[in-house]
């Protein structure tokens, strides 16, 4: 049995390296953030002089170990790269020189991941986590232990962790792509079933009223708030009702934002593959607001059956006409305008009794369709727990 790796403060190979910068009057400034649970540093944003407050900031390298003094509990922990050098950050985020002849930065990378070092983190912090205070001062994190073998072993454990999680990037990717292929295949046999139908009019003919946005409360997440949907409510054209967030600010009993059980949503905003899906509220959570992000389809249902629109809005000429529409400067954020919905071509004066009949058709092939999602879903959620125990081992000198 191999004889257990020390265990060694991080005080032992890091060494702080403050740079104090102070912003000129005019000077913009990029600005990094910390993602949670060992994600690492992001570019948060370019703000404009005019909106910072505070000109003492700090100037990251690349290299340096980062981590975020309010959320160290939540694993803000990272190293900064190459394409975030000269960046800025504020005094919540100290950084540190790491000694390499003692610890490699990829082994370290690796450890931040690891929800050990967070709750070490969280013990050593002070103040309420309610509040977002509950923080980890530079002189605990230097406190911190991590299992640290000889620098020829950790660079063997990186190299072998790194080697597994390509294996299971690589099936994940597999997985995205079978769901995608299903995805794609139920589209062609909706638009195949549907293509008789002729583009006789607009979807405007079949609305009691214009669509319209919902309201985009501001979100605390407290216990008593009111549901709020997000925009993962109305994805791939399924409604999922875990996809939601709570207010507690005041609200209007006779708002339009309420929800009703079997009301069309359709995402206003969103990349350019998801923005105009389109999903049925199924009364759950309730009571519930839409945000104003969707915008809420009020069809005629004398006219028209709700499941025949919704399968409708699937087909390749109504998603090529909406990608023609989406406007937007971000080539990853798209938008969509009440006009756009309104004018979706749409087959006008099809029967409600061959609109149930094709309905009837397409809802025999869900089943199968379903039956693969949640298959893959599985497949997911097992290969989300590999790394975490691919981990566990490499620390405890198991791999």
């Amino acid at each position: 049995m191999s004889k257990p790796w020390p265990r060694i403060r991080f005080g032992t190979f890091l060494r702080p390296n403050s740079r104090p910068y102070t912003l000129g009057a005019d000077e913009d400034a990029n600005l990094v953030g910390m993602r949670l649970y060992g994600a690492g540093p992001f570019h948060r944003e370019l703000k404009a002089a005019m909106k910072i407050a505070k000109k003492s900031h700090f100037v990251v390298k690349a290299g340096d170990v980062i981590y975020n003094k309010l959320f160290a509990w939540k694993g803000t922990f990272g190293i900064v790269p190459q394409e975030l050098d000269g960046m800025f950050v504020s005094d919540k985020f100290p950084t540190y020189e790491l000694d390499q002849t003692k610890a490699d930065p990829g082994f370290l990378q690796w450890f931040f991941r690891c929800p050990p070092l967070w709750e070490q983190a969280r013990l050593m912090s002070t103040g309420a986590a309610a509040l977002s205070k509950l923080t980890l001062n530079p002189p605990k994190f230097l406190l911190l232990e991590i299992p640290l073998p000889l620098l020829a072993e950790q660079r063997r454990i990186v190299a072998r962790i790194e080697e597994l999680d390509a294996k299971i990037a690589e099936a994940r990717s597999l997985r995205h792509q079978a769901v995608e292929e299903a995805a794609a295949l139920f589209r062609t046999a909706i638009s195949a079933s549907l293509s008789s139908l002729p583009f006789s009019g607009t979807l405007a003919e079949v609305l009691t009223e214009k669509p319209r946005n919902g309201w985009s409360a501001r979100c605390d997440n407290a216990d008593s708030g009111v549901s709020v949907l997000s925009l993962s409510a109305v994805t791939g054209f399924l409604y999922d009702c875990r996809g939601f967030k709570r207010t507690s600010e005041p609200t209007d009993a006779a708002a339009h934002y309420w929800l009703q059980p079997g009301d069309m949503l359709i995402t206003r905003s969103n990349t350019p593959n998801l923005v105009g899906h389109a999903a049925i509220y199924d009364g759950a959570p309730w009571p519930c607001i839409y945000p104003d992000l969707m915008m809420r389809i009020p069809l005629n249902r004398e006219a028209v059956d709700t499941r025949f629109v919704w399968f409708w809005l699937q087909t390749l000429p109504v998603r090529e006409f909406i990608a023609s529409k989406a406007k937007g400067t971000s080539p990853t954020m798209k938008k969509i305008s009440q006009g756009v919905v309104m004018g979706i071509p749409f087959p006008i004066g099809t029967p409600l009794t061959e609109q149930l009949r094709i309905v009837a058709e397409l809802d025999a092939l869900q089943p199968h369709v379903d039956a693969l999602k949640r298959l893959q879903a599985e497949t997911a959620a097992e290969l989300d727990a590999l790394l975490p125990s691919i981990l566990s081992k490499a620390f405890n000198g198991e791999l």
